[in-house]
Order: C-alpha cells, then sequence, then structure tokens
C-alpha cells in the first residue's frame, strides 16, 4: 500500500539500511598480530562458508561505511520545526531527531535497538507523537505515545497483531489505526479468510477507541480523511496495476467504490489530499493512459480533472498546501524523481527554482505555513532534507550531511543511463556508474538488481557502493528489467504470471550489451540483488552460469511455490497477483519448473546467500534450501544469516560484517 505513512517508512528504511548509508565499528579477536587479526562477528550472526575476514579488508573500506543521511518524517504543527530520521555517530540503528530549524543540531528523541522510522506529531499542538516500532525485524509494527514535555513513551497497541498508523482527524487528536491479523490463515489460505480492521484511537487515553470499520481481505489502506472529519477516502490494492478508490463513512463505517467506477477498465488509483472545500480530492491515476497522472475527483459529478496530462512520466506523490491552493507533486522522469508545483485552482505548474541536484525522496507542507518540505538523494552524498517557499523559490537546507574522513564525495561521478534491446527488440534500460579514470583496462562488472518486482533503479546516493567503484574499479549496473515501475502500465505487466522469466532474458540481453562495450569486461560479471533481486540474481545463476563468475542473493526467493506457501498471510494473495496462483494446477508446475531451487545443479559459479531470520515477506527456510542444495551440488557457498533482521540488514553492525564479507567475495571473484 502507498498511503502517506506507509512512503514514509519506506523512506526511511532506505535510508537506514545498512547497504547504503550506515556501519558499525569492527570487534576484532584477541590479541593476534596485525597481519593476522580477522574480524568476530557479532553473536547475532551465524556465518557458514564464509572464511575469516582479514582485519586490513576494515581498515580498507572503513571510510566507505559511515555515510549518515537524514529522512524527513514529519513537520510540527505549528511550530516550524521537523522530525527526522537518521543514525547519529557510533550509533546501531536509525531514530527520530528533532530539528528546531535550519541547520541545528539534531535532538535526539528515540533511543532503541530496533530502528524508528515511522512516526506523527499529534495535529493540534503536538504535545506528543506516535511513533511505530517493529521487532528484530518481523515488520509487526506496534504503536507508541512519546511525550514531548518528559519524553515518556507509552504502547497503544495489542503485540498480537500488527498495527499501522493511517492518519489523524483535523478537528480532534483521533488517530486512525489499521490493525492486521498475523499468521491467521494457514499455509495456501484465501483472501476471504482475512479481514482488516480501521479504528480511531485517542493516544492520550489509548483504551478509548472506537472501531470503525471491518475491511475483507486484505490490500486496504485508509488514505486520508476530509477537512470536516466525516469521512476518508481508502484505497484498495489489488496488484501494481489495479488498485481502486473507496469512500469511508466514519461515523457507520459503510464504504462505497468509487474508482474504478462500474464498468470501467480496472486501473492503478491512489487517493490523495482532500480539497478543503469537501468537493473532492486529488489522485493518482493511470486510467487515462500509460502513465500515473495526478487528478482531481470531483464528487458531485463523479468527474476528473487532470493536473498532469502533458507529463508523460508517473507522478509518484503528491502533497497540498495548508490554505488548499498550491499542489505539490513527484514526478518520476526516467529514474529522476523531479518535484513541481501546481496552482490547484487553474491546473498550472508554477516553476521552481534552484532546486539540488537528485531525486527527491519524500515532500510535505506544513499544516500552517507556506513549507514544502522536501528530501534529496543525490549522487554526492546521503539523503538531506531542504524546504521551499513555492511562491518565492526560497530554499533553506536544514540538515547536513555526514562526509567521513577521507572520503571526498564531491568526486563522485553521476550515473548513467544506459540502454539495450532485449530478446523481443524491446529497449531496457539502466544506470552505469564508472570507476575513475585511472583505472585502466576493461573493468570487472557488478550487475545490481532491485526489488519488487515492482521496484526501480533511481538516482540518488551509492553509499557504500561506492567503494567498489573508487577503490576497486568495478563498474556498477542497476538495470530496469521488464515489470519495472516508471515505464508505463504496459511494461510493468510485461513480466507477470508465466512471462515471469522474459525478465531474467533481460539480464541475458545486457550480458551481450556488456561485451559490447569496449571498456567492461565480459568475463568478470557478478550478480546481486535483495528480494525479488536476489530471485533474479539466482535466476541469471542458472541460466547464464558460465557468462558470470559469481552472484549474490539478498532475502531472495528460491522456489515460488514455498515462498508463496509461507509468506506471511497478509501478503500471500497480493503476491499470488504478481507470480502467479500456486493452487492452479498449471501454474504450480510452471512456477516449480522455474524456480531456482529446481535448477541448483546449474549453479556451478561461487554463491553468496544473506538473510535475516525473522523476514515475513521472504522467509529464512527460502535462503537455507539454496545453500543447502547448491553446496551439495560442490559450489563454493558463502551464508550469512542474522537472527535479529528481518528483509535486509537494519542493524549496522550487521550490515557492516555483510558489507566486509561482499568485498572479500568480490575480490575473491572479480579482482584476482
Amino acid at each position: 500500500m502507498t498511503h502517506r505513512c506507509t512512503r514514509r517508512w519506506l523512506a526511511g528504511f532506505a535510508l537506514a539500511a545498512g547497504l547504503l548509508e550506515g556501519c558499525a565499528q569492527p570487534s576484532v579477536q584477541g590479541p593476534t598480530p596485525a597481519d593476522t587479526a580477522v574480524v568476530q562477528p557479532n553473536p547475532n550472526l551465524v556465518v557458514r562458508g564464509i572464511p575469516p575476514i582479514p582485519l586490513s579488508v576494515v581498515r580498507e573500506v572503513e571510510r566507505y561505511t559511515d555515510f549518515r543521511g537524514h529522512g524527513f518524517v514529519d513537520w510540527h504543527p505549528i511550530r516550524r520545526e521537523m522530525l527526522v530520521t537518521h543514525r547519529k555517530a557510533g550509533a546501531n540503528t536509525a531514530q527520530l531527531f528533532r530539528i528546531a530549524s535550519p541547520m541545528a543540531a539534531p535532538e535526539q528523541l528515540t533511543d532503541f535497538s530496533d530502528p524508528v522510522y515511522n512516526a506523527s506529531y499529534e495535529p493540534q499542538d503536538g504535545r506528543y507523537l506516535v511513533f511505530a516500532r517493529g521487532s528484530g525485524g518481523n515488520e509487526a509494527t506496534q504503536l507508541y505515545r512519546l511525550d514531548m514535555a518528559d519524553r515518556r513513551v507509552t504502547p497503544l497497541t495489542d503485540p498480537g497483531q500488527r498495527h499501522d498508523m493511517q492518519g489523524w482527524l483535523h478537528g480532534a487528536s483521533g488517530l486512525l489505526v489499521l490493525s492486521t491479523p498475523l499468521d491467521k490463515t494457514a499455509p495456501g489460505g484465501s483472501r476471504s479468510e482475512l479481514s482488516l480492521s480501521v479504528t480511531l484511537v485517542d493516544p492520550e487515553r489509548p483504551e478509548a477507541r472506537r472501531r470503525v470499520a471491518e475491511l475483507p481481505g486484505v490490500g486496504w489502506g485508509v488514505s486520508e480523511v476530509a477537512w470536516d472529519d466525516s469521512q476518508a477516502t481508502l484505497m484498495r490494492y489489488i496488484s501494481a496495476t489495479e488498485s481502486e478508490v473507496w469512500l469511508l463513512d466514519l461515523a457507520n463505517g459503510s464504504k462505497i467504490r468509487l474508482l474504478p467506477s462500474q464498468g470501467a477498465a480496472p486501473a492503478s488509483h491512489e487517493p490523495a489530499a482532500w480539497a478543503r472545500d469537501g468537493s473532492g480530492f486529488y489522485v493518482i491515476s493511470d486510467r487515462a493512459g500509460e502513465f500515473r497522472e495526478l487528478m482531481f475527483y470531483r464528487l458531485a459529478d463523479r468527474s476528473l480533472t487532470s493536473l498532469t496530462r502533458d507529463v508523460h512520466w508517473d507522478v509518484e506523490g503528491s502533497a497540498n498546501s495548508a490554505d488548499g491552493a498550491l499542489v505539490a507533486a513527484r514526478i518520476n522522469v526516467d529514474g529522476r524523481s523531479e518535484l513541481h508545483v501546481f496552482d490547484a485552482s487553474t491546473r498550472r505548474e508554477q516553476p521552481l527554482r534552484g532546486l539540488p541536484a537528485g531525486s527527491v525522496r519524500a515532500s510535505e507542507f506544513h499544516r500552517r505555513l507556506p513549507d514544502l518540505a522536501f528530501s534529496v538523494s543525490g549522487s554526492r552524498g546521503p539523503t538531506q532534507v531542504h524546504s521551499i517557499d513555492p511562491r518565492s523559490s526560497r530554499i533553506e537546507t536544514w540538515t547536513q550531511p555526514y562526509a567521513p574522513p577521507g572520503v571526498d564525495m564531491t568526486a563522485f561521478r553521476d550515473q548513467q543511463i544506459v540502454r539495450w534491446k532485449s530478446f523481443d527488440r524491446r529497449e531496457i534500460s539502466g544506470l552505469l556508474s564508472l570507476p575513475p579514470a585511472r583505472f585502466t583496462g576493461k573493468r570487472p562488472v557488478l550487475i545490481s538488481i532491485h526489488g519488487g518486482p515492482e521496484g526501480q533503479a533511481t538516482i540518488g546516493f551509492l553509499g557504500r557502493y561506492n567503494h567498489f567503484i573508487e577503490e576497486l574499479g568495478i563498474a556498477v549496473i542497476q538495470p530496469n528489467v521488464r515489470g519495472s515501475s516508471g515505464y508505463g502500465k504496459t511494461f510493468l505487466g510485461l513480466d507477470n504470471g508465466f512471462k515471469r522469466e522474459d525478465s531474467v532474458k533481460d539480464i541475458g540481453a545486457l550480458l551481450d550489451w556488456i561485451a559490447t562495450q569496449p571498456g567492461l569486461d565480459p568475463s568478470r560479471i557478478v550478480v546481486t540483488g535483495g528480494s525479488y533481486g536476489g530471485y533474479m540474481s539466482l535466476a541469471v545463476a542458472t541460466h547464464y552460469a558460465p557468462r558470470i563468475a559469481g552472484s549474490i542473493d539478498v532475502v531472495g526467493i528460491s522456489n515460488f511455490v514455498s515462498f508463496l506457501r509461507n509468506t506471511e498471510s497478509y501478503r500471500r494473495d497480493l503476491r499470488r497477483v504478481e507470480y502467479g496462483d500456486e493452487r492452479d494446477p498449471a501454474m504450480l508446475e510452471f512456477l516449480q519448473r522455474i524456480s531456482p531451487l529446481t535448477h541448483a545443479a546449474k549453479i556451478r559459479k561461487p554463491l553468496f546467500v544473506v538473510q535475516g531470520r525473522n523476514d515475513p515477506r521472504v522467509p529464512y527456510t527460502e535462503a537455507e534450501q539454496i545453500v543447502a542444495q547448491v553446496r551439495a551440488n560442490g559450489t563454493p557457498v558463502w551464508y550469512l544469516r542474522a537472527e535479529n533482521e528481518g528483509h535486509g540488514f537494519a542493524r549496522k553492525e550487521n550490515a557492516d560484517f555483510e558489507f566486509y564479507a561482499t568485498v572479500l567475495f568480490l575480490r575473491e571473484t572479480l579482482l584476482k
């Protein structure tokens, strides 16, 4: 789901993920001589098949393991100050910080062993905030109240379910909460066996809660509350190319579907802010064409008026000014997210001047002031937060990036967009990062495939990957294979169901393209990826084993059938729409046939597998079974599992060890 709180969570996770921005100082085994000292994994790491990591590796990479940025979280409702997520020096996880004014020293508000990404101020006077936090990467988020006066933390929810903030009432301190059962269906259960509940909670009196509605099935989220607090928009996510907009009566819990209208073709619809007069609301939809447009939905006649009809790229998100006069939109232009502002009455764009270079990751208007906060990730530094007055284009920078000693981030080069033809002559694109000119000769290549599969490799900071480029001389390519978002809904659906392996063929075409490039070495290629990208790295290892030097699978799917049967119950039916329903005999046979586990004997090059024990999305058993099978076939396998992590490593001490091992793996496979 893509309602406001989820978007903030995703932005915070991207900021805090250890692979991009954050590290820990290593521990070293005993009083061994410097030339034989090795890194000691912390007690939460299970290490199998990974050779001892010399301390010399740590010394060489440590300059690149302490990039620390800031992610925007929320404005204070009445003061010109904001919440950000950040990892301070020496800390293990990202936490919440208060920024009292532009460039003021961050004041830490939370300090937990688990990261905190998502929070929201009480909207009347900001006397407290509510934040969400999981445990050990399990994503079973619980809600807590943090009183600003004394920093006291009070639990608000029952840990037997997952709870997500959905939005505040405007006239009172009431918070809508969506609660999701955990593991309430047996493997193979259907959508009808689950229901989600929407509750109105007073965080100062958590016992005073009212059940608003029961929502059958999964994929629901409350998007925005109308200004008179009488109703709210719901989004029902069905797939990456299909979602609905419903209207929820907050008094009696009744709901009606607004989009798509009766008889209309399925499309993607994401509701956004309401008009102040209650006449309608904004919605991001691809109903009119290939790309997601920002539109206004008028309740009186159920009409839709587009603000971005002439922009042939996807609108990723939007925000409205406090007075309703301006609408901000983030538009994905070929992998770079740009900030645009429109006049709400005339629907005309209002130009912005002097925006920082990079991709905009989040944007939000202040509730009372004419300030639009936005965060930017560029090639020369981690994510930073700025604000702009759209009427004057006056920009202020709120946070300062941390540059590790000895690293000149200004020397990092921009990513290039490259394109190649796939097996069906369709054009596929990706981002190429080349090493400095001092590295001569054909360069080894790391192909890094995004997850999703509906994700996208976008322009932004590469974090510790810069070590591979700047110090090891490795070229990094981030492909956007078919099924990636940002290139139209037709492209988005080209890998669904029985077309799954067409996306793998796109990587085969990339291997062909690399062989034509005079500066790249087709004999030295490693493929890596996380989540769905992990599946892709395993699939490439089975289809194109002679053409790669090794592969790295991070929290990836090794068998689609076991994945669909064991992923968290609230995700199962949503994933079936994308990958196929394994309860259908024909699809069961197909998914079993294309799964990397079925072809594990073909994986003949070194394999590195990384997994979190508490992963609710891709269960750790997906990693265990591919490791066991490939190792039984005699192929070298490195395996790293963190007992206190989920879908990716969020703790810097774990992410650090993973990075050290990755550097060693790349040296063994690419640089010998």
